[in-house]
């Protein structure tokens, strides 16, 4: 009779898998809210060297914006919305995707390039993380903005229907 070994269990890999798509959902969508000219700028300023193709030349289309009623209720069509799309190829074969809002077609290329060098090597993670502060302090001051000019809406019973 032989011994057999123990069967050993796949290791885990839905954290990493989850961390992994979590951390890339953070930075296309902190691309997707950059303006063309401040990626176009760090694209030829630090990466305007790299070699790439399109593997899908920008195509803008049409998407369907649901909403919730209350934020958590049923969801409804609020309507539709432009977005344009990119797929590129770098050199080494590393594909970058990106879907942005409007119809900027360049944006959505260096939106699909940049995705492709942070999936190779990560070396725009800093500068990622830069327009990631800028967009939230932007939100900051908005809000407060919006909070200052906020009016409380109330009824006085004046007791005269009685």
């Amino acid at each position: 009779m032989m011994a057999q070994a123990a069967p050993t269990a796949a290791p885990d890999t839905t954290k990493t898998d989850d961390s992994a798509i979590a951390a890339r959902q953070r930075w296309m969508a902190v691309l997707a809210r950059t303006d063309r000219k401040t990626l176009e700028t760090e694209w030829s300023d630090k990466y305007g060297a790299t070699t790439w193709s399109h593997l899908r030349e920008p195509q803008v289309g049409m998407v369907m914006v649901r909403g919730r009623a209350g934020g958590g209720g049923q969801r409804f069509n609020l309507g539709e919305m432009t977005v344009t799309r990119c797929a590129v190829t770098l050199s080494d074969g590393t594909v970058g995707h990106s879907y942005v809002k409007g119809r900027d077609r360049v944006q959505a290329q260096y939106a699909a390039l940049f995705d492709a060098v942070m999936l190779r090597d990560q070396t725009a993670s800093a500068f990622i993380d830069i327009l990631a502060e800028q967009q939230a302090a932007a939100k900051r001051d908005h809000a407060h903005k919006v909070a200052a000019t906020k009016v409380d809406f109330f009824t006085l019973v004046r007791g005269e229907d009685e």
